[in-house]
């Protein structure tokens, strides 16, 4: 299905600082990690409702939009595929990036935790990260 988020150029600047927000370094991590993880055996699962949970609400709204579909029937229809292992994370303040064997994924702090704002992630030239899954 061609949707106007697939192959949108997303420019994701991680500003090295101080971190914000509460817990340690390693608590962020682990809790970025967390959401991944959450994300991906949803998605390998076909829990597609469970993968809405942690999507950040303009990702979700981005969904929903160019499909024209509720966000759950958007992501099977999109049919994103398992990242596979984890290989490493970033967390910077309220801005994670978790890159697996086969995706990378982007995530920001809320109130309400750590959401996947981006994903379906592959690098390209100069740090720009072409994105199937994303927020406006």
């Amino acid at each position: 299905m061609a949707r106007q988020a697939c192959g949108a150029a997303v420019s994701v600047l991680l500003a090295v600082g101080t971190v914000g927000g509460c817990g340690t370094v390693a608590e962020r991590r682990d809790d970025v990690r967390n959401t991944a993880a959450v994300f991906e055996t949803a998605l390998g699962e076909g829990a597609y409702d469970r993968m809405c949970a942690v999507l950040a609400p303009a990702t979700v709204q981005e969904l929903e939009q160019s499909s024209g579909s509720p966000c759950a029937k958007a992501l099977s229809e999109e049919s994103p595929a398992p990242g596979g292992a984890l290989r490493r994370t970033d967390v910077y303040g309220n801005q994670a990036r978790t890159v697996l064997s086969s995706d990378t994924l982007f995530l920001s702090h809320f109130t309400s935790g750590w959401k996947v704002v981006a994903a379906g992630c592959e690098p390209g030239p100069q740090q720009l990260y072409q994105c199937r899954i994303k927020g406006g």
